[in-house]
């Protein structure tokens, strides 16, 4: 069954599908990214999200390529994310990077590209110390030369998005940070919101799809059996629960997986609608637990957290 997500509208005009195919993976067996893409994009996603750290735009593209070829897809009809990483802050290294992430994705222009994080470093992993400020120009000009149709920032504090604000005259359509129900961030969502740019969770799923050592014992969403009444009630699983609780709070999700059942089961979110006393319960599963904290950047200016 093909099942089609709903879109939301972007501040540069642009639709966006509330639902994408996320793609990072610690560690990925070859083929594993371009196999996912695959399936999908046959189970209806038309969102793929991706980033230059990733290391999987090559595969990404193929992917994209292939079902292009088999007359499934257009061009048109896809939406590709992708993200320009720390060491590339230079506002002259913007184009040149996301020309570089094009020729991987076969693609000649990508839908959004999002300034990964605020923090830049040099070839050494030193901290580069350049104004995400700069960045930006550079980001305005890949829109100015239709390279990138809309673009917007990730994991950017709420004082680190007021300065971007305070001067683009291309605002960020589009912030992607971490949100689930063990963190629910109601502060920064409802703070982009004011500025009309659209939430995109990361690891939307959080503690409950997580299976770290580290996350031992702050994960008894997985077993609390509130959750477990609810998916039962609605026919879901716990993780479609959690979803749904995210697009009925109007961010979009991006969640991964590698295997065609879950990746089916993550779209399919359109046929049921959780109550408000049911998004209360998934609501109260709140930890302000960050799955991504990225504490290797932690000494470096800008570091968000």
């Amino acid at each position: 069954m093909v099942v089609k997500a709903p879109t939301v509208k972007l501040s540069s005009g642009y639709e966006m599908p509330i639902v994408g195919l996320g793609t990072y993976a610690r560690k990925a067996e070859p083929g594993q990214v371009r196999q996912a893409v695959e399936w999908a994009i046959e189970a209806g996603y038309r969102h793929i999200d991706t980033a230059t750290i990733y290391r999987n735009e090559g595969e990404v593209g193929e992917a994209i390529a292939n079902k292009i070829k088999q007359g499934l897809i257009t061009r048109e009809e896809l939406f590709i994310t992708t993200k320009l990483w720390n060491d590339k802050h230079a506002e002259a290294d913007v184009l040149p990077t996301l020309q570089e992430s094009l020729s991987k994705l076969k693609l000649s222009y990508i839908d959004l590209y999002l300034i990964h994080w605020p923090v830049s470093i040099n070839e050494k992993g030193e901290d580069a110390e350049i104004d995400y400020i700069e960045t930006w120009r550079g980001m305005e000009n890949i829109v100015k030369l239709g390279l990138a149709r809309s673009i917007g920032v990730s994991n950017f504090n709420k004082e680190q998005l007021t300065r971007i604000l305070s001067v683009a005259q291309i605002k960020p359509a589009v912030h992607q940070f971490e949100i689930n129900p063990t963190l629910t961030q109601h502060d920064l969502v409802n703070y982009v919101n004011q500025y009309s740019i659209v939430s995109v969770a990361y690891t939307p799923l959080g503690l409950l799809s997580n299976a770290r050592p580290e996350f031992a014992g702050k994960d008894v969403i997985k077993t609390d059996p509130k959750l477990g009444e609810l998916a039962q009630r609605y026919g879901k699983t716990r993780a479609q629960i959690a979803l749904r609780y995210l697009i009925q709070r109007g961010i979009t999700v991006i969640p991964k997986s590698f295997t065609k059942s879950r990746i089916e089961d993550n779209l399919n979110l359109f046929d049921f609608e959780l109550s408000q006393e049911d998004m209360d319960v998934v609501d109260s599963y709140n930890l302000n637990f960050r799955c991504v904290p990225s504490l290797p950047m932690a000494k470096l200016k800008n570091y968000p957290f």
